[in-house]
């Protein structure tokens, strides 16, 4: 049996080859594209016969390529989480290679802290609420940069709506120095063409969101709709993969970090790990929830004991992971969102 450890970088793999004694059995490179990696493993196969090969590759952009293409070719490979592989081996000296002989020396000692990764249809769900995300942040960005034009040269805006009919109107009968008019008018086209592709996303989202085993389920919560429903639903994936409501909240990166010495006891900032689309989701549903009915009390409540400065921020955080509780609960049991003293409390 062989371990490899795999260093991804733009122009090559580095690469090191274990036997079982932890010897090193070969050390080099092969370019990073589809055929190189087959390539290499057909060398390895070659000039070490077929035998079974275990392979650990730091979590990276391009690492689920190289993932997918070898484990084609009969490896065995583990996506290893970059921060913990640094807790397990802090080096003085950090290179490709030995980033590589690290990797294959966790392999071989069954140490690798591997990363659960979706399968491809999953990956297509969390493409689809991805890119619908980021071309509606590419929108407002053009949007609040024309109004900053407004203002630069003392245009006023008299409507509700500057992007509406009457908006438009009054865009094209301002008077802008060049280049700036020639920029707002392409910023207004821009808008347009961003504005026909959410659109068709949207469209192809709706038609989906009832087939997801889940998104009918997040729906029944309040400040959930299909959008937030859709995106929760993909980058949560298998709820199965998380033991309890606390590990669930954890992934979502909405837990504060924790200081603990002796008597001391302290709370810092937000964790910020796991997928960042999952906590924008869940805090952007639990702005909506703060005004419903079961959680308006405890969000007001929170927010006057921490101030104006701090409460609102922290009250919607801390709404944001009793939405994260109440849907491990939900999608465990197969149940809809059910308020506090009913059958199925589900508000927690």
């Amino acid at each position: 049996m062989l371990h490899v450890g795999l260093d991804l970088s733009r122009k090559r793999v580095d690469y090191c080859l274990l036997d079982e004694r932890g010897e090193r059995v070969e050390v080099g490179a092969a370019p990073p594209d589809a055929d190189g990696l087959r390539g290499f493993a057909r060398r390895v196969e070659l000039r070490h016969g077929p035998v079974r090969v275990q392979a650990a590759i730091e979590s990276m952009n391009g690492a689920r390529f190289v993932h997918d293409t070898l484990e084609r070719c009969g490896w065995e490979v583990e996506v290893a989480d970059a921060q913990k592989v640094k807790g397990l081996a802090p080096l003085a000296c950090k290179t490709d290679k030995i980033d590589a002989w690290v990797l294959a020396e966790l392999s071989r000692r069954e140490l690798v802290p591997a990363i659960w990764l979706p399968s491809f249809a999953q990956r297509q769900e969390r493409e689809r609420a991805r890119w619908r995300l980021f071309l509606v942040r590419k929108r407002s960005a053009l949007k609040h940069r024309i109004h900053a034009q407004l203002l630069a040269f003392g245009h006023g805006c008299p409507v509700s709506d500057l992007f509406g009919r009457r908006g438009r109107e009054l865009l094209e009968g301002l008077e802008f120095p060049e280049p700036w008019r020639a920029g707002v008018l392409a910023g207004v086209m821009m808008i347009d063409d961003l504005e026909r592709q959410i659109a068709e996303i949207d469209r192809e989202l709706k038609r989906l969101a009832p087939e997801h085993p889940y998104v009918p389920l997040l729906m029944t919560i309040p400040g959930i709709a299909w959008v937030l429903g859709y995106t929760i639903a993909a980058e949560i994936g298998d709820i199965g993969r998380f033991a309890s409501p606390r590990k669930l909240c954890g992934y979502s990166g909405l837990c504060p970090r924790v200081y603990q010495s002796g008597a001391s006891d302290r709370r810092g900032r937000l964790t910020h790990a796991g997928p960042k689309y999952l906590r924008w989701a869940l805090v952007e549903a639990a702005v909506h929830a703060a005004q419903h009915p079961l959680y308006r009390d405890r969000y007001q409540a929170t927010k006057r004991r921490l101030g104006r400065q701090r409460g609102p921020r922290v009250a919607q955080i801390d709404i944001a992971r009793r939405l994260a509780e109440a849907i491990w609960h939900m999608l465990t049991r197969n149940q809809p969102f059910a308020p506090a003293g009913a059958p199925c409390s589900l508000a927690a």
